[in-house]
């Protein structure tokens, strides 16, 4: 049953447009099909109807973390759900990680990480201006995940406090940069995601992962088109979201051992092992 303070995304079905409101008692929602009163919402439940004014019908749904990234308050560059979903399946965290951010902007991968890393794990984010930052909590807040989240106010120039952290993800106009940071923060193995717009940085930043030992590098770009639903006239949307961003995956690897340092190590470990099992004089 939904209650003042509910986060709520009403849609219409006949023209497709959608509001994402929190319901507060005596406020009023607008729409170019009438209007709508939260206190009429409050005590119904998502999946319901609610007519506005005119008597037109709009659904009441549970708001995707999708939707709410793309519409949320927002002073810097957002990455679009088609990046975000991709992102985190190639980092490879879930509930109880702890994932590493530098660039938080307005904070909508901030809310994305904190939402999947659950209230066992941890979400750090670090920006070097304060007012971003402030933006980033207040969108995390609105979410409901601002207690999974650790606000850093500082260059990274300074490197990551933490170490052995499942994923790091830079959103910096010169990662290349903060490489060596973010290896030293990352655990054996993981993951660190990059977003950058254009080839350019793409050439730096495989440069510095590969002189780093860097392993499993990828490099993609995607696109998302949607189809018009209609079905009598299914055909692809008149407007398609397409550039937005090169995405940049690379795991954090030992080095790959000298062939004569291994082969005299094992000579080495043979004359010893040798030496053990000689009888004592």
């Amino acid at each position: 049953m939904l209650a003042a303070g509910d986060l709520i995304l009403l849609w219409s079905p006949r023209k497709g447009d959608s509001f994402l409101i929190r319901l507060s008692p005596g406020s009023t929602q607008g729409s170019h099909l009438g209007q709508m009163k939260h206190g009429d919402m409050i005590g119904m439940d998502y999946g319901d109807v609610i007519r506005t004014n005119s008597g037109e019908p709009f659904f009441i749904l549970r708001p995707s973390v999708a939707e709410y990234t793309r519409r949320i308050k927002r002073r810097t560059q957002v990455i679009f759900p088609k990046d975000s979903g991709f992102i985190i399946q190639s980092l490879n965290f879930g509930p109880g990680s702890t994932v590493l951010e530098c660039g938080t902007g307005s904070g909508g991968m901030t809310a994305i990480f904190a939402h999947f890393v659950g209230d066992n794990g941890r979400v750090v984010s670090y920006d070097r201006r304060e007012e971003f930052s402030k933006l980033a909590e207040s969108n995390a807040e609105r979410w409901g995940v601002r207690h999974r989240v650790e606000f850093k106010i500082r260059d990274l120039a300074e490197g990551f406090d933490e170490r052995g952290a499942d994923a790091v993800f830079l959103d910096v106009r010169n990662p290349w940069d903060y490489m060596d940071a973010a290896k030293d923060a990352l655990a054996w193995g993981c993951r660190i995601g990059i977003i950058v717009p254009t080839f350019n940085q793409i050439e730096q930043t495989l440069d510095a992962l590969i002189s780093r030992g860097f392993a499993d590098i990828q490099v993609a770009e995607l696109m998302l088109r949607y189809l018009k639903t209609d079905p009598r006239r299914i055909r692809p949307d008149d407007t398609m979201v397409a550039h937005t961003g090169f995405l940049i995956f690379a795991a954090k690897a030992r080095p790959i051992p000298d062939p004569e340092s291994e082969q005299s190590e094992e000579a080495q470990e043979e004359t010893t092992q040798a030496r053990n099992d000689a009888p004592n004089e």
